[in-house]
């Protein structure tokens, strides 16, 4: 049976267009002009979505939103508003009352139908019933013969005979699995399922690559486009089967989010509805849904009800100012990654510091040439698709390292190991290219940084004032603080490679190693250092020096305001539970959770120089060896690391 949507929305155009589409997507379709016709629909048995305009003839949208939430009957119903209007209020309003999602006019009417079905699917009740299979072949002959087998041996099987069907399909029912031919008219394979990884909604979607080849570089070429596994079509039907069988055990649960086919939202903030409106013109043109708030009170309130790709904010604004917006934000766990570009009609290069500061990932001055605003926007949605993806190949490790694991005890143990070789090689492959990267094409510009503003203190110092000056001794700073980050970063990355080599290591003696390093850079401190007796455990030795370089370092910072410094390394009578105590800082015992966090910087510590990545590598290495850590703290009164060894 086909889902039944109703289309609310006074303009004859709108109603017609969606109702194509709709009825394209397999949908039951209902168009309403007015809000007396959709309570009238509404009335009807078995409506599934609702796609309602926010301005009626006859009433107000939202209202008849509110009239759907407070009715029993509708609990399950889907809703989408669908609206001409981008003041900030409305969306915020539309989704407190209980609005599924909101988009602005003009709208993309395939993101439209794939974000209803997607709706109707998350409120249909849980069932048994079998997983869903996409095959993408364009052999008759062999996909028949598939599906028969598939659907033998329990799976519901849907069918394409290209590469861009696929796609399609794959969209609209979002498969437990897609088995798809490298060989296809128009795209192949290969890129197809290079397009389901890049898809956020689909990406954890396991993808079997089908092939006649009997090369052996092909299973390579499969394994770097993002498959799961590869099957030979000459194989027989239970080893198909069991490879399929085995991806779908092993899958990662598939994301929530939407697909891209959807309009990236920007929220653009500014107290000028003039520049506001300009900003959203262009925008639109270039296919962004745009939201419009005027004030940062009014951002904040928007991302608390609904996620963005991207904000613009005016830096000087009444009330709640763009800095101070801009601290909140980034401040907050669940919006802090969004990219923030600043606007200023200021050319005031104190203010252009300020707002980076503030924690902007751009800044930009206001002008009635928006090309650049255009290009940066641009610019920073890709930097944010360019880092999650690669955390998904991060996260695609681990999932690989489980699933060695699992292969282990499988029936076919040597044949899952091979397979979980090539994965682990191409994924690695992939982490080497992304470390390359990190440690060669983030070095480079940041060697030019340092030593043109190097050149320029040594060539042309006298001819600068002491601003000038002043603004060289930044640019170094920041430049010497990012390529501490990057070398703590690859640290972070490369703790989690390689194997670990087990043997009896003398913690004692590597602290002094560690302590003796300390007092030779900083030869005019004097800090009374205590080292326990009987501080042997088991080990990997590179990594538990990098523990304890980066325990005592944290301990040798924070007591560097202390008129008495002290630092102890001991071991408690179990013998296997060592700590390292100092009597600095300290921290908020609540946070003692969050000192392990990658980037985290608590307030007690913002005072001292620090890429927030040292405790987290400390808290890494200890998990590598199947132990714990942790941590406890007062203000003022200093911190005790526990960590146990097995």
């Amino acid at each position: 049976m086909s889902e039944t949507v109703v289309i609310v929305d006074d303009s004859l155009t709108v109603r017609m267009d969606l109702a194509e589409a709709f009825e394209v997507g397999g949908f039951h379709v209902v168009p309403c002009a007015t809000a007396a016709e959709a309570r009238a629909a509404l009335a009807r048995d078995g409506v599934d979505v609702v796609v309602l305009d926010v301005v009626l003839p006859d009433g107000d949208g939202i209202e008849l939103l509110a009239e759907i939430r407070r009715n029993p009957a509708h609990a399950r119903l889907a809703v989408l508003m669908l609206s001409s209007e981008a003041e900030v209020k409305d969306r915020i309003r539309a989704l407190q009352i209980g609005a599924d999602e909101y988009v602005g006019k003009p709208y993309d009417r395939n993101y439209v139908v794939a974000k209803s079905r997607e709706l109707v699917r998350s409120r249909s009740v849980p069932s048994l019933q079998a997983q869903v299979v996409l095959v993408i072949d364009d052999s008759v002959t062999f996909r028949e013969a598939l599906r028969g087998q598939l659907e033998k041996a329990g799976y519901t099987v849907l069918v394409a005979e290209s590469g861009e069907e696929g796609l399609r399909m794959a969209a609209d029912h979002r498969p437990s699995a897609i088995v798809v031919d490298g060989m296809l008219p128009g795209i192949d394979g290969a890129t197809v399922i290079r397009h389901v990884r890049l898809d956020t909604a689909l990406r954890s979607t396991p993808c079997l690559l089908l092939t006649a080849s009997e090369d052996r570089r092909a299973e390579l070429r499969a394994l770097d486009a993002g498959a799961d596994a590869f099957v030979r079509k000459e194989d027989q039907s239970d080893v198909i089967l069991a490879r399929l069988a085995a991806t779908l055990r092993n899958a990662s649960k598939p994301s929530d989010a939407i697909s891209l086919l959807g309009p990236r939202k920007i929220l653009a903030v500014d107290d000028s509805p003039t520049y506001l409106h300009q900003v959203a013109a262009t925008l639109h043109g270039e296919g962004y849904d745009v939201a419009l708030a005027r004030s940062g009170e009014e951002a904040l309130e928007l991302l608390a009800v609904q996620p963005v790709d991207c904000i613009l904010l005016d830096m000087v604004m009444p009330g709640l100012g763009g800095k101070e917006t801009c601290r909140r934000i980034k401040a907050a766990p669940g919006v802090r990654d969004i990219p923030l570009i600043m606007l200023t009609g200021l050319e005031d290069r104190t203010a252009m510091l300020e707002g980076l500061g503030a924690g902007a990932d751009d800044y930009i001055q206001k002008s009635g040439e928006l090309e650049v605003l255009k290009a940066r926007v641009r610019a920073q949605i890709r930097r944010k698709q360019f880092e999650d993806e690669n955390r998904r190949i991060r996260e695609q490790l681990l999932h690989s390292e489980l699933d060695a694991t699992e292969a282990r005890a499988a029936r076919q143990l040597a044949e899952a190991r091979a397979q979980l070789t090539v994965e682990l090689q191409a994924k690695n492959r992939e982490l080497e290219a992304f470390s390359y990267t990190v440690s060669h094409d983030l070095r480079a510009p940041l060697r030019s940084i340092s030593g043109f503003a190097q050149a320029v203190v040594d060539d042309y110092s006298d001819a600068l004032d002491e601003t000038g000056r002043d603004f060289l001794r930044r640019i170094t700073t920041a430049a010497q603080r990012m390529s501490a980050l990057v070398d703590d970063l690859l640290k972070l990355s490369q703790v989690g490679r390689g194997e670990l080599r087990l043997q009896r290591v003398d913690l004692a003696l590597i602290a002094e190693e560690v302590f003796h390093a300390l007092r030779e850079l900083d030869p005019e401190r004097v800090v009374d250092v205590r080292i326990g007796s009987g501080l042997h455990a088991d080990g990997d030795a590179g990594l538990l020096r990098t523990l304890l370089e980066n325990l005592i370092g944290n301990a040798w910072k924070f007591t560097s305001q202390r008129e008495h410094p002290v630092i102890e390394l001991g071991v408690e009578p179990d013998g296997k539970t060592f700590y390292v105590r100092d009597n600095g800082v300290g921290f908020d015992a609540e946070q003692a959770a969050a000192v392990f966090q990658p980037f985290e910087r608590l307030p007690a510590h913002q005072q001292f120089e620090g890429s927030g990545i040292g405790l987290a590598t400390a808290q890494r290495i200890i998990e590598r060896h199947e132990g714990q850590i942790r941590a406890e703290g007062r203000i003022g009164v200093g911190a005790t690391f526990w960590f146990r060894l097995p």
